[in-house]
């Protein structure tokens, strides 16, 4: 299986490397200039963007009330404003090996990153940053993650694939081929793939086929 692709917009900064749908929009995390931008679906106006204290970010996230975003050459994981990008809190990443983790994801007040440098995929408590859960990534170069009917997809950039994972055993239950762009960034949107390439700067929106 493989995912049919359509460019919609080419990102505002250099390197977009996080991707987060919301009801909103769509949230960039630009690795190179660390700055937030919000995105509409249709074509990719910008509705907004400001500056963080992200280092070189891969990941980003939206509890509803805020951002997490993953610093990865600091070995962060933060907690930001969602209208100023100021930082509320820092936490120390999990599985951290001179850079940390990528993909970033919310789900029932809880937070799941993937880790490129131990491949690993963690559960988080945030309140007590606490590890609830981890297994292997599918391959050692993870980036972005998506939920999909309680199952979670994950970016394996090196391999060019999604892979559908079950986030109690991490078995592998599909994988889908990314044909063209280099996928980093990765989230989902009322059934649809889209995926970031942090080389060309561009956006792409997928379906399978």
């Amino acid at each position: 299986m493989s995912l049919s692709l359509t460019r919609v917009f080419t990102s505002p900064g250099p390197h977009p490397n996080g991707l987060q749908a919301t009801t909103e929009g769509l949230w960039i995390l630009d690795q190179e200039n660390n700055k937030v931008s919000g995105h509409a679906y249709q074509d990719g106006t910008l509705l907004k963007m400001f500056d963080t204290d992200s280092d070189r970010g891969s990941g980003i996230t939206d509890s509803g009330t805020h951002i997490w975003l993953s610093s990865t050459y600091s070995c962060e994981t933060l907690k930001i404003d969602r209208s100023t990008g100021e930082t509320i809190k820092r936490h120390a990443t999990p599985g951290a090996k001179k850079t940390g983790a990528h993909g970033l994801e919310w789900k029932d007040g809880e937070l799941w990153m993937s880790s490129p440098p131990d491949a690993m995929i963690y559960r988080m408590d945030p309140d007590t940053w606490t590890v609830i859960h981890s297994f292997p990534a599918p391959g050692d170069r993870c980036h972005g993650i998506a939920w999909e009917n309680g199952k979670l997809w994950c970016v394996e950039t090196n391999h060019r694939a999604v892979f559908l994972l079950d986030p109690e055993t991490g078995d592998h239950l599909d994988r889908i081929d990314v044909e063209g762009p280099e996928p980093h960034g990765f989230t989902m949107w009322q059934g649809e793939f889209w995926i970031g390439d942090a080389n060309t700067g561009d956006i792409y929106r997928g379906t399978r086929r």
